[in-house]
């Protein structure tokens, strides 16, 4: 028997076929440069974006700064990529850390809990995610680390929500590292907010000073010295030999 099918039935059926390929694909995790997948989870009901390398040997969970949103896709995709962990995740990948980018306002205990699976896990939060990481650990988040960068870390940052405040007690602190640009200009993460912090923390904490780059624009945003524009690859470096050990 012989079936004639139309131009447009055979369209039709081609557009159908072409679908479901696209929908069994969406399923899987994309993969990325180096064996990285590309994946979206759901942590305690927030999007988050994961990176996970061929062979992870610890895992990332980055807290990025401002309100937090940044438009996590069902792909694992990211609309908004100018915060700096943000834009450098891919960097720490490929560095063999399983990497964690949650959306607002992840429970940040049950993300580093999630990234338990990878292995020992570090927290890092830049800017205004350094205050919800603070809030992460008062309510009991125990990462085996965790990094404050461009931190809102005491009141000599600027602002008195910070991470002195919001802890209360260095007790639950994890071994610890500040990253700061010498000449972070933001009003609410000045350097002089630093030497207060370390004070505190009473040995638990260090710091690692970086400089240069370029500043460009609101001095508290991603482009500025506050964001370490042009000097990525720095942080990344430092960040992830602490996290390594």
């Amino acid at each position: 028997m012989t079936i004639n099918l139309s131009r447009a039935a055979m369209a039709a059926a081609f557009a159908v076929v072409v679908a479901l390929a696209g929908a069994l694909l969406c399923d899987r995790p994309a993969k990325a440069a180096g064996g990285i997948e590309q994946s979206t989870v759901s942590v305690d009901g927030v999007r988050a974006a994961l990176l996970t390398p061929p062979h992870p040997h610890a895992g990332l969970v980055l807290l990025a700064g401002g309100d937090g949103n940044i438009g996590v896709g069902a792909d694992g995709s990211i609309a908004r990529e100018g915060n700096q962990l943000v834009r450098t995740r891919a960097a720490y990948a490929a560095r063999g850390f399983a990497v964690l980018v949650p959306d607002c306002c992840v429970n940040v205990a049950a993300a580093v809990d999630f990234m338990g699976k990878f292995g020992k896990v570090t927290l890092v939060g830049t800017s205004r995610g350094t205050q919800r990481a603070a809030r992460g650990i008062a309510a009991g988040a125990r990462p085996a680390r965790l990094v404050l960068t461009s931190g809102f870390l005491s009141d000599a940052s600027g602002d008195r929500d910070n991470a002195i405040a919001i802890l209360g007690s260095p007790d639950a602190l994890p071994p610890t590292l500040i990253v700061h640009h010498r000449h972070d200009e933001c009003r609410k993460t000045s350097p002089d907010g630093v030497a207060p912090f370390l004070a505190w923390a009473g040995g638990r904490a260090r710091v690692v000073w970086l400089d240069g780059g370029a500043s460009e624009g609101d001095p508290c945003e991603a482009f500025a010295h506050h964001g370490f524009n042009g000097i990525d690859g720095q942080v990344v470096g430092v960040v992830s030999g602490f996290a390594a050990r």
